[in-house]
């Protein structure tokens, strides 16, 4: 059976790639579907694995319906599994040497309008400590580009007020700096001030990791990624946009950073893109940007 050979894999992501437990219960789903299917194959040994049983792998999924994107995830997954098991002497060959990964249509990310913007931050007027947490959390999340996770683990340690900077902790445990200032840092300043204190005081036992979060919860607990959700969903209903997400906040953080003339180097460090090419997509939006704002002002282009 591939169990025991998927746990020790599993631990090895968590252990030696420092992947997030998050991370690393997802591979664990798909390699367990992975692994149902192949005993619907008669597959139980990985050393029997050829390409054919990953082909047929990848028409089941076609067959069930997944969209190309969870297709793409799936055998990403699936090789790196077996580049482990090569590795490790488990396998004589890597059966998904010859697979190629889908082709996933070119989708932009969706982005607001810098008055979007404006009116999702001047819309949070709720003078309570949770309001102004939720204000905060917005300013933060735009203003830093933010992921939903890294504004949760944010820690009263990573910030550093006077010298005008976050410590983020991002996808598997890498650090990177983010530049605090403005709106961002005013509402951080004032958070950490006078509501955060309020909330604290309504812990009555908390966790040891969670004694230094930023943002808290009405329990005084750390605010999770899915509560970072909610608010952020709910702060996009008051404007009438139903699909508002942490991760808009983030596209438009690096969008509106690149209209503005920043280069995209500068762009890549402080979203945590560890390859150029992720960054680039912005490139395709602000060229869309551009094209608006010419037909927009050209006396010629209407």
């Amino acid at each position: 059976m591939l169990g025991p050979f998927i746990e020790e894999y599993l631990d090895h992501l968590r252990i030696e790639k420092g992947c997030s437990p998050l991370t690393a219960e997802a591979y664990g789903r798909d390699l367990a579907d992975y692994e149902a299917f192949l005993v619907t194959l008669g597959i139980d040994d990985i050393d029997d694995i050829d390409r054919a049983a990953i082909a047929a792998y990848q028409a089941d999924l076609m067959e069930r319906g997944y969209a190309p994107t969870s297709m793409k995830r799936r055998i990403s997954v699936l090789k790196g599994f077996h580049r482990y098991a090569v590795r490790e002497g488990a396998a004589a060959r890597n059966a998904c040497d010859a697979i190629t990964l889908p082709r996933i249509p070119e989708r932009l990310p969706d982005v607001l309008s810098v008055a979007e913007v404006g009116r999702v931050l001047d819309g949070q007027s709720d003078p309570s400590p949770l309001g102004v947490r939720d204000r905060t959390l917005l300013e933060v999340l735009y203003g830093c580009g933010l992921r939903a996770s890294e504004a949760s683990g944010l820690n009263t340690a990573d910030v550093y007020g006077e010298e005008g900077f976050l410590r983020v902790v991002g996808k598997g445990g890498k650090e990177r700096i983010s530049p605090l200032s403005g709106c961002a840092a005013e509402w951080l300043e004032r958070y950490l001030g006078e509501a955060r204190a309020q909330l604290s005081c309504k812990a009555k036992r908390l966790r040891p990791a969670d004694a230094g979060a930023v943002f808290l919860n009405a329990r005084g607990g750390r605010l999770t990624r899915q509560s970072i959700h909610a608010i952020v969903a709910r702060a996009g209903s008051a404007i009438g946009r139903d699909d508002l997400h942490p991760h808009t906040l983030r596209h438009s953080f690096a969008t509106h950073m690149l209209e503005g003339g920043a280069d995209l180097r500068i762009i890549q460090e402080i979203l945590g893109h560890s390859d150029i090419s992720t960054t680039q997509i912005y490139t395709h939006i602000d060229r869309t940007h551009l094209q608006e704002e010419y037909l927009h002002a050209h006396p010629r282009a209407r």
